[in-house]
């Protein structure tokens, strides 16, 4: 392995820049030839591990090979295993909450016992948590572990909390969950992990204490064993004996050991605040919080709480805008729920992150195209990011019995890629398509879509859509730069100007000539009397007349060691650029002071912009 990894940096040197995909191969192969036991061939995905443990742990090896710093950071480039996970500019950990009822009954979700309603337990994020015993915390340090091993830098993370609907879940169980989320970050290559918690809380603070408490209790993390356990509640739910809730109730509300655990997963909010405090500064920061939940589930009390968490966003499940649609499917949300939910939000700062379904029962291909350009033009709505999924038959659903009635069918691969083509396009500048499909596996999906490539495909429809009819494909993650160097020289700004239903929004960006995105920011400046009547009627209600808002600032490029200099976009003042043109433009419209709904580990950086802690937000008085 070592002359493996001496001859990458020979090569390095040479052309001094990482090497291609295809330049790497043929090191491997060279090294391999011969080799007829494919356990002792040489791979990317063994050889990061053995250069990271080199640099780390064996100083007189790493002298002698004598990497320069530069070189160090090209080998990391070559080798990093999956490096779409870190290009837009942050680490992704995505973890997700324990088995729990949910208060709704949509015939589409999977009903899987092993988990919160809608998920399966072989997608990749419930494999993980699954083995952490749902574990905040455990499921926080072992991606983080992971992340490390693959060459990626994790000193910027943002957290994905998913698991249905999070207010379904008790108040004490969400704050202690978010509070284990901050001290598993906190407590990551620290020698001394913190010993915040509260009399009654959880006292077990290494991992391997976490472990140890679990298994004590009785509380499984074997797949096998947990398969065996719940197969036969499985099969009560997929005759449609038992309801999902129903099975959640049979399997962990009674079972004595999750229930001695839940007694230890309570914390209070002067926990979490602790926590905060701790990763302002720490090694591991926290630039974002995102909180899955439904519309209907949405009120200025649910999102104050949110919001002193840490929340900086909010996914929520539209799927339709259709109510007859909606009906069908035992959604029991409505267009209007869901656009209260949308303005709700967007005042309060969160970015709103829409997941979108085609295909569902009673659903055309002309229908679901119409619904989403609604969803994207229509003033009350425009979510910031959409996960714009087709519709996925899983067996054991409502679905699925209205399937073998012969009620509902899956769209042709011609039909539903020509609808998710058409949002592609009618999707604005200022909106992020994230995903089009689940993590469900193949043999998960009884009908439906089963291509994993099916983004690829869609966009060059999209592409070929667009040139067909000389237009373009404006959507953020199709435009951002990535992996893309950037001369900063080259970029301008344009500011993306559009109305909704209770503020005027500009898209501030930073843009090559060829149209890609370096960096941008979403200021919202709210209609003061929205403001000033439910600063009146809610209590729970934080914003001020006078304040605007900005919602988000994101420069994209390979995440950058904090203070350190960066690839790409990152590091060279195109955030604070961004953020003192928005100023400017609030100022210019008559507002006093601009919030910004900060995470918890950039706070030091608007702090240093001249904004001051001012209760949910940051605030800097305008000239």
């Amino acid at each position: 392995m070592e002359d493996f990894i001496l001859d990458i940096l020979a090569r390095v040197r040479d052309l001094g820049r990482a090497l291609s995909a295809n330049e790497l191969e043929d090191i491997v192969r060279a090294h391999n030839q011969g080799i007829r036991d494919n356990k002792d061939h040489i791979s990317k995905r063994r050889a990061l591990p053995y250069f990271l443990r080199v640099r780390e742990s064996d100083p007189v090896r790493w002298q002698a090979w004598g990497v320069a710093p530069a070189e160090d950071a090209l080998i990391l480039q070559t080798l990093r295993m999956k490096p779409r996970r870190t290009a837009s500019g942050v680490a992704t950990i995505t973890v997700i909450t324990k088995p729990w009822t949910c208060s709704g009954a949509c015939i589409y979700c999977p009903n899987d016992v092993r988990m919160p309603k809608s998920y399966l337990h072989n997608e990749p994020a419930c494999q993980r948590a699954e083995r952490n015993c749902f574990d905040p915390y455990l499921q926080v340090a072992s991606r983080l572990r992971a992340l490390a091993s693959m060459g990626h830098v994790t000193d910027k993370i943002e957290l994905i909390v998913l698991g249905g609907t999070w207010n379904d879940y008790p108040e004490a169980y969400r704050i202690w969950f978010v509070r284990e989320l901050f001290r598993a970050l906190n407590d990551a290559d620290n020698a001394a992990p913190s010993n915040n918690a509260p009399a009654n809380g959880f006292a077990h603070h290494t991992e391997a204490e976490r472990r140890a408490f679990y298994d004590a209790l009785g509380v499984s993390h074997d797949p096998d064993t947990l398969a065996a356990a719940c197969a036969e509640t499985q099969k009560n739910v997929a005759a449609g004996e038992l309801t999902h809730s129903q099975a959640v109730r049979r399997l962990y509300f009674d079972s004595p050991a999750w229930q001695a655990a839940a007694v230890k997963q309570a914390a209070a909010l002067a926990d979490v605040f602790a926590e905060h405090g701790r990763n302002v500064n720490g090694a591991h920061r926290n630039v974002g919080l995102v909180i899955e939940t439904r519309p209907d589930s949405i009120t200025c009390e649910s999102l104050a709480l949110m919001r002193a968490l840490g929340c900086t966003k909010i996914q929520m499940g539209v799927q339709s805008l259709d109510p007859r649609v909606l009906d069908a499917n035992k959604r029991h949300t409505t267009p209007d729920q869901i656009a209260q939910a949308f303005s709700l939000c967007r005042l309060f700062g969160f970015k709103s992150h829409a997941h979108f379904m085609a295909n569902l029962l009673g659903a055309t291909p002309a229908g679901d195209a119409a619904d989403y350009r609604t969803l994207v033009s229509d003033a009350r709505f425009l979510p910031d990011e959409v996960k714009m999924y087709p519709c996925a038959l899983i067996d054991g659903t409502g679905l699925a019995h209205r399937w073998r009635a012969g009620d509902w069918h899956p769209y042709s691969e011609r039909e539903l890629v020509g609808v998710l083509a058409d949002n592609v396009i009618a999707t604005p500048p200022c909106t992020r398509i994230s995903r089009m499909i689940r993590d469900f596996s193949s043999g998960d999906i009884v009908d439906g879509n089963k291509k994993v490539n099916l983004r690829e495909v869609v966009e060059a429809a999209a592409d070929r859509i667009a040139n067909e009819t000389d237009a373009s494909v404006q959507e953020i993650r199709h435009r951002e730069l990535a992996g893309a160097q950037t001369d900063i020289a080259e970029l301008s700004l344009a500011d993306y100007e559009y109305e909704t239903a209770n503020t005027h929004e500009h898209f501030l960006q930073w843009v090559t000539p060829e149209n890609k995105i370096a960096g941008f920011l979403r200021l919202s400046l709210p209609s003061q009397n929205e403001v000033a009547k439910l600063a009146k009627d809610e209590p729970a209600f934080p914003i001020k007349p006078g304040q605007a808002m900005i919602r988000e600032v994101h420069v994209y490029g390979k995440v950058a060691a904090l203070h350190g200099a960066g690839q790409n976009a990152q590091h060279r003042g195109l955030g604070k650029a961004l953020v003192e043109r928005a100023c400017e433009i609030a100022a210019d419209e008559g507002f006093a002071s601009i919030n910004v709904i900060s995470a918890v580990g950039t706070r030091g950086y608007y702090a240093r912009l001249g904004f001051n802690d001012a209760g949910l937000y940051q605030n800097r008085v305008l000239e």
